[in-house]
């Protein structure tokens, strides 16, 4: 029985995350910060024989030219609320649900079964979703990321600099940049660790650009995983591919 190959990209606020797969096994991850983004996914479909694409998208263009990628495989999947996941999703407004945090919620009930899960997603947004040990997405909260905060302060005030993720910080800043850094820092850890503190029997997931920065600074037992939205991709094309 020949391999299947499906393709998965995951289009973030700020950059695209692709990957070819074997079943749920992701190959190299491939970055792309360009704007032809049709071009590049396309180009990565004519690469390989590809049985299916699955797109998750956060952005709200697109639509018209994913539409031109079903000539470039067996099935394209674009995750939107009518998508037939393997997680029972609880959440009010499915509509109005990021396909990242769901796809996130598959991969992480995979990786943790009959577990109850909080997944800390650290990029542009800062999400905190959670998931039942009966593998029900049950919705979560959404705040601003690091990078995002940094910016804010920037944007919303005239003397404040913009400035950018500290290897170290202080207690308590003894100069403006010092202040801004263990701030935007301290506030972010905080945050976090109340979460923490909240729902002490959870496995905690950190994913996403600044996972390993926070995980460094919190004193919790966490498990950081990254790509886990390609990894919910990977489940939801390999599923397909199993039923035809």
């Amino acid at each position: 029985m020949p391999i299947v190959i499906n393709l998965l990209i995951d289009i973030g606020n700020s950059s695209v995350k692709a990957s070819y797969a074997k079943g749920s096994s992701l190959e190299e991850v491939i970055r792309y910060e360009g704007e032809n983004l049709y071009e590049f996914i396309a180009g990565l479909a004519k690469r390989r024989e590809v049985e299916v694409i699955a797109i998750s998208t956060v952005r709200r263009d697109g639509a018209l030219f994913f539409k031109e990628l079903e000539s470039e495989c067996n099935k394209l999947i674009v995750v939107d609320s009518e998508t037939d996941l393997p997680v029972v999703n609880r959440y009010k407004s499915p509509e109005t649900l990021g396909s990242d945090r769901i796809l996130s919620a598959v991969a992480a009930k995979q990786m943790f079964p009959g577990k109850d899960l909080m997944i800390f997603d650290f990029g542009t947004a800062l999400t905190i979703d959670f998931v039942s040990r009966d593998g029900e997405f049950l919705g979560g909260n959404i705040s601003l990321g690091l990078r995002g905060r940094f910016k804010a302060l920037n944007d919303y005030t005239q003397l404040l600099p913009l400035l950018d993720n500290p290897l170290d910080i202080v207690d308590v800043g003894g100069t403006t940049k010092e202040a801004i850094e263990s701030g935007v820092v301290l506030g972010l850890i905080f945050e976090v660790s109340g979460y923490i503190k909240e729902y002490p029997n959870h496995i905690y997931i950190f994913t996403g650009g600044d996972a390993i920065y926070f995980a460094e600074k919190l004193k919790s037992s966490i498990f950081v995983v990254y790509n886990l939205v390609l990894m919910g991709l990977a489940r939801v094309a390999e599923n397909y591919a199993k039923s035809e």
